[in-house]
């Protein structure tokens, strides 16, 4: 009798320890479906929508990849009622949030953004950049960005309303077609928007420079007669290569120089283009790939590139139409001092200059 006793305790003990084993195991695995997808820091816009359940906006969140699990998200809801109250929205959630935080984040209305989004875009963005930025912060996505941009059709119907958009973008060489017409501004944006409508929005500023330079057009001091859609092209070479106006002004003589005597523009900015790399990227490899090829390269092909490099601003564009004349075919710039350009009118005072200061 003791030892069916004792056998009875033992079994009922080893239930004891596996239904122990078995909570703290479901508890570990409860509090790890609850925690924060990452210990990173990461940003997501996340829409809820008028009329979603909770149960969608978790499924939602789960797809979003900023929970965990989707089940024990429903669990841990229904043991707390009081985060069900999830209010419409776009809302800016942290992929380093747990559960908890999200879901007081969303019953937080004023929490939500705000429709309007603000974007800034600087001189010297490339088309990819602004891409980048706007598919960020809105509904559209950079592919169907890039795609408009490049869309023939579309482009044919924008030339209707904006001059400076010529038969020249049609140049199958050219990378992204309206590469340099997109006026770096800060603009507001609403987040549910077409990619005509931001477009319009970009290309109303430019007209309005465009009109600007229209009149600066009788005090023109170029050599070479250039197109508008060439001038475009040399202003944003000369918009990577100078930052102070003075210096635009002459970095752009130098060039009208050089286009004059048909000498090729080597400006190593074009083969950053060329071959994809910003100078945040890697500086160094636009200037060790001289001999890259593409058509944007100018130490390869005479001339300017099939189309602009960046999107130029306002002083770029106008030091072009307007350069300072001089006989200086070179320069340079201390890119590892104070940023001083250096100009030269022979090839030997320009390597003087380069092996002082950049090697």
């Amino acid at each position: 009798m003791m030892k069916k006793n004792n056998k009875i305790i033992s079994v009922f003990i080893s239930f004891l320890i596996l239904l122990v084993v078995l909570m703290a195991g479901g508890y570990i695995y409860y509090q790890d479906s609850i925690a924060a997808v990452s210990k990173e820091s990461k940003l997501i816009a996340f829409e809820v929508k008028q009329g979603e359940s909770a149960y969608k906006v978790l499924h939602n969140l789960r797809t979003s990849g900023l929970i965990k699990n989707e089940t024990t998200a429903k669990l841990y809801l229904k043991l707390n009622s009081h985060l069900g109250d999830i209010k419409k929205g776009v809302y800016e959630l942290d992929a380093s949030w747990n559960l908890d935080m999200i879901l007081t984040h969303l019953n937080d209305g004023r929490s939500a953004l705000n429709d309007d989004v603000t974007i800034t875009f600087v001189e010297g963005d490339w088309a990819k950049h602004y891409a980048e930025k706007i598919s960020d912060v809105t509904n559209l996505t950079y592919d169907e960005i890039i795609s408009y941009w490049n869309d023939e059709t579309a482009i044919r119907a924008l030339m209707q309303e904006y001059p400076f958009l010529t038969e020249e973008l049609f140049n199958e060489n050219i990378r992204i077609k309206l590469e340099g017409y997109l006026f770096p501004e800060t603009y507001q944006f609403h987040r549910e928007t077409t990619v005509e409508e931001v477009t319009r929005r970009l290309l109303n500023q430019t007209n309005s420079v465009y009109r600007e330079l229209n009149k600066a057009v009788e005090h023109s001091t170029l050599q070479t007669q250039l197109t508008t859609h060439q001038l475009f092209t040399l202003a944003s070479i000369v918009q990577y290569e100078a930052s102070k106006v003075e210096d635009m002004k002459m970095v752009a003589g130098v060039f009208d120089n050089r286009l004059a005597k048909n000498w090729l523009l080597q400006s190593s900015v074009t083969v950053c283009y060329a071959i994809d790399k910003t100078k945040e990227d890697d500086w160094t490899k636009c200037e060790v790939n001289p001999d890259f090829e593409s058509l944007y390269n100018t130490y390869k092909y005479a001339g300017l590139p099939p189309g602009p490099i960046l999107n130029p601003g306002y002083d770029a564009l106008l030091a072009t139409l307007q350069p300072t004349k001089s006989d200086y075919m070179f320069f340079m710039a201390d890119v590892y001092g104070d940023g001083t350009v250096y100009y030269s009118k022979t090839l030997e005072e320009h390597q003087a200059y380069v092996n002082k200061y950049l090697r």
